[in-house]
């Protein structure tokens, strides 16, 4: 089996998860790139590796290394120019979601990845979960007549999953934070994987309950997806830890739950909901199946589950939810 260098840029949270998921394909070769020093050294420490860098261009310009593959686990806004200075050295790249907070330079690391001839793709690890890529294959397949809704619900209590976030960029609009660029873009690309891509939306956000912070925390979406009509929500202050998108069809319904790792399928009226594949729940599995899926892009045996075009797409549709959200244009319903 071909080992391949792997570089991961950032070790926060996601960063070391990727670290951490990249170690048990047992096809790669770490090192990783962190400014914090303490956590630099603490990861090292924690996890064996014994090449890490202070910055990106440290590592870039380490005359011993040469990295096949990188992951950039840093800040939203630091996407782009990170993924440019990788792609301009020929390394391949994983870029965490969202592809970025706005659609600057996205263009030319798109020049420069087909120019040089890198596999590319990011990082919605729900298209990596094999038991969303089975239900996409079987709406695609006609199995339940043509898609003309999509519901997609999302939600959990912050506080418990994510108890830093007060402390890290969510805090922040600028550098990636709110529910909008958080946890929505999650919902809208697996919406956009089942169906194709969204064409119009309205939206309302605001905060409601997160403590500690004034970004928004809760968000709903109206969609089209050409003639598919779709619904979205999300939040981040809810107890259950659920989240679930169901596309109805002409002759049935198909139902992803990432909560339980499964997908269901209904074709009867008032019938029982039927498992139809279910996954591993912990959940560092899909993290390791995506990156194994990195890896085969790498070597020319699958291609990406989400391209830059595509992750640029659902970046496009949260902009517009971001521009619109905070102001719609409501209808007053008038009292008799």
């Amino acid at each position: 089996m071909a080992r391949h260098r792997v570089l991961v840029v950032g070790v926060g949270s996601i960063g070391e998860r990727h670290l951490r998921c990249f170690g048990r394909t047992e096809r790669a070769d770490l090192s990783f790139c962190e400014t914090n020093e303490s956590l630099r050294r603490a990861i090292a420490e924690r996890y064996g590796v014994t090449r890490h860098y202070a910055s990106l261009e440290e590592a870039l310009a380490d005359g011993t290394a040469r990295f096949d593959g990188a992951v950039v686990a840093t800040p939203a806004p630091l996407h782009i120019p990170m993924a440019t200075q990788l792609a301009k050295a020929g390394v391949n790249l994983l870029i965490e979601k969202p592809l970025s907070t706005s659609t600057d330079g996205v263009d030319a690391l798109q020049a420069i990845v087909r120019e040089k001839k890198l596999a590319a793709m990011v990082a919605f690890t729900y298209r990596s979960h094999p038991a969303l890529q089975d239900m996409r294959r079987a709406i695609a397949e006609g199995r339940f007549g043509r898609p003309i809704q999509v519901v997609g619900s999302f939600g959990q209590f912050f506080p418990k999953y994510r108890p830093a976030y007060r402390e890290i960029y969510y805090r922040s609009h600028a550098m990636g934070g709110g529910a909008i660029q958080d946890l929505l873009p999650h919902v809208i690309n697996a919406g956009e994987y089942l169906v194709g891509p969204i064409d119009r939306v309205l939206a309302d956000a605001g905060h409601q309950l997160l403590e500690g912070v004034e970004v928004e925390d809760t968000v709903h979406v109206i969609a089209r997806h050409g003639g598919v009509m779709g619904c979205y929500t999300v939040n981040q202050t809810q107890t259950p830890n659920e989240n679930v998108v169901t596309v109805i069809c002409e002759r049935g319904t198909a139902r992803f739950e990432l909560h339980n790792a499964r997908w269901l399928s209904m074709s009867e009226a008032g019938g029982e909901w039927k498992v139809e594949y279910a996954f591993s729940l912990e959940r560092d599995d899909i993290f390791v199946n995506q990156a194994n899926i990195f890896l085969d892009v790498i070597e020319g045996k699958a291609q990406p589950p989400c391209t830059i075009e595509e992750g640029l797409q659902t970046l496009r549709v949260c902009l517009a939810v971001f521009a619109h959200a905070f102001r719609p244009s409501w209808i007053p319903v008038r009292s008799a």
